[in-house]
């Protein structure tokens, strides 16, 4: 178990600032096995997601204000987009910037657990799978 690629992607797909692709490329690159890789990173980046969910849906708006820091206006934007775009829109959990307060609207707006789950891993999982292709 590669627990520094687990713990990378765990920790960059919270609210806390991180990246795992170089991580994956770097053991791929070292002739790591290609298919353990992406499911440790895929694991560990879709768990990450779910302590975002777990905060907004906990949470209360005193912590998403003072303690996470999060903008009226990072909010707002979020909740638009989950809004206009509906759950489908955690496909994009992945993406900089919007993934992780989308993850934390999406507990804020108590979005069905495994359906959260289920979306989050299909994009997670499609992400990471395109990063390892070259390698297959």
């Amino acid at each position: 178990m590669d627990w520094a690629l687990f713990f990378s992607a765990l920790i960059s797909s919270t609210l806390f600032p991180g990246g795992s692709e170089a991580l994956l490329l770097y053991r791929l690159n070292e002739g790591g096995s290609v298919m353990s890789l992406l499911l440790i990173a895929t694991i560990g980046n879709v768990l990450g997601s779910l302590i975002t969910y777990g905060m907004g849906r906990l949470g209360n708006e005193a912590l998403h204000k003072k303690w996470l820091r999060i903008s009226e206006a990072q909010t707002e934007r979020a909740e638009k987009w989950f809004e206009k775009y509906g759950k489908p829109s955690l496909l994009f959990a992945w993406l900089p910037i919007v993934g992780d307060p989308l993850c934390l609207v999406a507990g804020l707006l108590r979005c069905h657990l495994i359906t959260f789950l289920v979306l989050v891993s299909i994009g997670k999982l499609a992400r990471y799978a395109l990063l390892v292709s070259p390698f297959i």
